[in-house]
């Protein structure tokens, strides 16, 4: 077996390791509450809506404060949603679980796993 391989394999087993923790099964969970609340569901619409109606606003120099304060009040009320305050906790939480993994494959490479050792031409 090479070395290419076993390297490989030891991917795997750590996404499976990282699929079986707590962290990522409430995130998981969290995720399909949110999918399947119509409430969330149309909460998300309209603030997508406004905000690339503000990205539009902002490109053609019509943004004005009200606009910005109605994307702000509807990401606010969004936020709101128990559903989807419990998904953005779940999300933190599974991040620094990542992070935290990407620091221990990190220390051992020297380099930062998650963020130079996969770009190219950093300075």
């Amino acid at each position: 077996m090479s070395v290419a391989k076993t390297v490989e394999d030891l991917g795997a087993e750590l996404g499976e390791r990282i699929a079986a923790t707590d962290e990522y099964e409430r995130f998981e969970a969290a995720k399909r509450a949110v999918e399947e609340s119509e409430e969330a569901q149309r909460r998300i619409d309209e603030f997508e809506s406004l905000r690339a109606e503000l990205t539009t606003a902002r490109q053609t120099g019509e943004a004005d404060q009200e606009l910005v304060d109605e994307v702000r009040q509807a990401q606010h009320e969004l936020h709101s949603l128990p559903e989807m305050a419990e998904f953005l906790e779940a999300q933190e939480a599974f991040q620094a679980r990542l992070d935290a993994v990407n620091d221990a494959i990190s220390s051992e490479l020297v380099v930062d796993f998650g963020g130079e050792a996969g770009g190219c031409c950093q300075d």
